[in-house]
């Protein structure tokens, strides 16, 4: 299982810096050429050929072109091209002018090699990670984003009293319904889960009205199953997914299933007509907040997290997970006994 990707897009999730289009482009009217032609070449999903072209406009443009640098660190981590996304956020760093671009050069870079850490379980890579937020956060004091990228770098050299100051000064920063506080929150009590890599934070609305965010199911095991009405292998999964949600009725299991269908009455009516009791929240499309956020590219598509949050279990496809699930359930139920104890 790959989850390198996730955790990727978790760090990017507080504040969305890569934007891909803006007023930051090329000036050069061969460069805007170019760089138009990347982003028909990303619409074709042909992420290697944007890349080049990306790097090819910045070239034609003396290297100053801010929206190709962006996008040029952005395609290199989707492609895990550690050479040129490094280059790319040295060359950032340096040509920043004020405190602002500075700062989120600084910043851009520290999670850069948050990601590269991660992906190759390097101290080393934390470390820079560290230096590089520090610097963003030496201009930029009160940047909460760079303060809990800097508390995850910290975590992962296992600094732990000093990755929970800096998550204390975020929390303290948020408001109480942010589900990136209660993250915060439980990396300040159990600084060891940035370690384990838990499932990205996220707050929904369920079809009901009921307002639920992943750190609020914490002791229980979470089916998230990414779907659509229009998505013919998910409507024969839909059986499968209705026996576990009958087998497990009771349990400490929440299953809650992500549709991507853009019409909402179509929906709505599919999930009454098929008696979807369980949960439900429609996302709009692969590019919803938590089909991007779960890195979610075809469906059906199932995650399953275990009671601490951590992700466990990644499937595509109408695949058998009720060993993987019954496993988790168990010990869902012996955390919550040994808790009830404690009490």
């Amino acid at each position: 299982m790959k989850f390198a990707r996730i955790a990727f897009l978790l760090l990017f999730a507080v504040t969305p810096l890569l934007a891909q289009t803006g007023s930051d482009g090329p000036a050069d009217e061969k460069a805007q050429k170019t760089y138009k032609e990347a982003f028909e070449y990303l619409k074709k999903h042909n992420i290697e050929a944007a890349l080049d072209d990306f790097k090819k406009a910045d070239k034609q443009n003396g290297g100053h072109c801010l929206g190709c640098q962006k996008n040029m660190i952005r395609y290199a981590l989707e492609l895990s091209d550690w050479k040129t996304a490094e280059s790319t956020a040295e060359e950032m760093v340096t040509e920043a002018q004020g405190d602002k671009d500075t700062v989120l050069a600084h910043y851009q870079f520290g999670v850069l090699l948050i990601r590269e850490g991660m992906e190759k379980h390097k101290d080393e890579l934390f470390s820079r990670a560290h230096d590089e937020l520090s610097k963003a956060l030496s201009t930029g004091a009160n940047f909460p984003d760079a303060l809990y990228a800097d508390g995850q770098a910290l975590a992962q050299l296992k600094q732990d009293d000093a990755a929970k100051a800096q998550f204390e000064k975020f929390v303290a920063m948020r408001p109480p319904e942010n589900p990136q506080r209660q993250r915060a929150l439980r990396y300040i009590s159990q600084p060891e889960l940035v370690r384990a890599r838990l499932a990205p934070p996220f707050s929904v609305t369920t079809l009901e009205g009921k307002r639920v965010s992943l750190d609020d199911l914490q002791g229980k095991v979470v089916l998230l199953d990414f779907w659509a009405t229009w998505c013919g292998p998910c409507r024969e999964a839909l059986p499968h997914m209705r026996s576990i949600a009958k087998n497990f009725e009771g349990q400490p299991l929440v299953i809650l299933s992500v549709s991507l269908d853009g019409d909402e009455q179509k929906w709505k009516d599919f999930v009454a007509k098929n008696e979807m009791t369980w949960m439900q929240y429609r996302d709009g499309s692969f590019t919803g907040s938590i089909a991007k956020m779960f890195g979610v590219h075809a469906i059906p598509h199932t995650f399953t997290i275990d009671a601490d949050g951590v992700l466990q279990d990644e499937r595509i496809g109408d695949a058998s997970i009720e060993g993987k699930l019954k496993k988790l359930v168990a010990r869902a139920r012996e955390l919550q006994t040994v808790e009830k104890a404690g009490q």
